[in-house]
């Protein structure tokens, strides 16, 4: 069986979706952290391995890796950009039972990660198969919600609004 990886450069990501850049000139730290919600909507969808890798000079200090909705977080040493830490995890973590996909719009990095092996996701593309999670999410909750529990009892509505008056605590 293989295993999926998403490896996610944070800012490149932020920086090309519409929702994520309006909120960055807001607020960057928003912004990061919507981009790690939706790719834990992502990973609870597809069941990958989601890693979003943020430059350091965006988040100044000491490397720092968190998990976040499930979600591995890397904020790279300072000097060290995303891209270059994507390398290393596409070389670290792949494997014959590994397929890694990279998320960048950044041409060169792409180039480089497909040398090694990696699949390439653009921004567009990532951003396009998130709106269609999305759709399927919607319409699985729209399923769930109207699926009304059944009585083998038939009961007028009258009877049912004071059965649900009762079960609520209601009088």
């Amino acid at each position: 069986m293989k295993t999926d990886i998403l490896l996610v450069d944070g800012y490149n990501i932020i920086g090309a979706w519409e929702e994520l850049g309006g909120m960055k000139r807001k607020k960057l730290a928003d912004a990061r952290d919507r981009l790690i919600e939706r790719m834990a909507e992502y990973k609870a969808h597809t069941g990958w391995r989601v890693i979003v890798v943020f430059d350091a000079h965006l988040a100044p200090g000491v490397e720092k890796k968190k998990l976040n909705y499930n979600v591995e977080i890397i904020y790279t040493r300072k000097n060290e950009t995303a891209d270059e830490r994507i390398e290393k995890l596409v070389s670290e973590l792949g494997g014959r039972r590994v397929q890694i996909h990279v998320a960048t719009s950044d041409f060169t990095e792409q180039w480089v990660i497909f040398a090694q092996g990696a699949l390439r996701k653009s921004a567009r593309e990532l951003e396009l198969e998130m709106k269609k999670i999305d759709q399927l999410i919607s319409s699985k909750v729209k399923t769930i919600q109207g699926q009304q529990p059944l009585s083998k009892i038939p009961l007028t509505d009258e009877v049912a609004e004071i059965f649900e008056k009762w079960r609520r605590g209601m009088k």
